[in-house]
């Protein structure tokens, strides 16, 4: 009996995937005796295009900004440049923002890093762990301290994050979720933050002031009340807190 020739390894394989100029890896073979080139083709394409189309899910208004071709040219790049480190095509996209800011076609739309980041934020939330939200009578107990208030530290729910940009980044997303004329008429060079966080099974992108996106971002990281007001100047702290607890953002401990 012949033995079986070994296979290509994983990485030869996995690099003939993402280039098309790389010969067909030795050892690789078609179970029905086909040409291992053509079935080899046939995969490329289903591995790049499923992957473009996870981006476009995940980044649909950075996508209507540039227009379907030019997403889809873009975002095929960045598959080659940045492939899956995970199963999980939901984790994919974490460097997007970053590779767009580098990616010099696309400088005409600065906004597009940070809208990525916006976009990509909103995947995560939706994503992230099921946390407890503290119960009322915890949060009057904390809140009534006056004299430990300052250095009480909130735990904020793992869905929580704060997108800070020198563009419109939070109008264009709400204006993207109404209609084709709304996004059209955003002026983009307007610095905006905001929070985003799950509340239930519902994804948000809260706009806020600057000062309250550097309050909650400090309380995020860790900091104790006081130390995230001084983090803050010119926060309105009552207004921050009453956002936080009404979307249940405070967690057990």
């Amino acid at each position: 009996m012949n033995a079986t020739p070994p296979g290509p390894s994983q990485r030869a394989f996995a690099q003939a995937l993402l280039d098309c100029r790389s010969p067909v890896p030795a050892g690789l073979v078609a179970w029905n005796g086909a040409d291992p080139a053509s079935r080899l083709a046939v995969h490329r394409n289903t591995f790049v295009v499923s992957l473009v189309e996870a981006l476009g899910e995940t980044f649909p208004v950075v996508r209507r900004l540039v227009g379907d071709d030019f997403f889809v040219a873009m975002a095929g790049l960045y598959v080659r440049d940045d492939p899956p480190r995970s199963p999980v095509l939901s984790d994919y996209g974490d460097g997007f923002a970053a590779w767009l800011a580098g990616f010099e076609p696309a400088r005409p739309l600065p906004v597009l890093p940070d809208l990525a980041r916006l976009e990509r934020a909103r995947v995560r939330a939706f994503h992230a762990a099921d946390v407890p939200a503290l119960p009322a009578a915890a949060l009057a107990a904390a809140l009534a301290d006056a004299a430990g208030l300052a250095a009480r530290r909130w735990p904020l729910h793992p869905s929580l994050a704060v997108v800070r940009s020198a563009f419109a980044v939070v109008s264009l997303w709400a204006a993207h979720q109404r209609d084709d004329d709304a996004i059209a008429a955003v002026p983009l060079d307007r610095p905006e933050a905001g929070v985003v966080l799950r509340d239930g099974d519902d994804v948000l992108v809260l706009p806020v002031p600057a000062a309250t996106a550097d309050f909650v971002a400090a309380l995020a990281g860790g900091a104790s009340l006081g130390d995230a007001v001084d983090a803050a100047p010119g926060v309105d702290v009552a207004t921050a807190l009453a956002l936080l607890i009404r979307h249940r953002a405070f967690v057990e401990p």
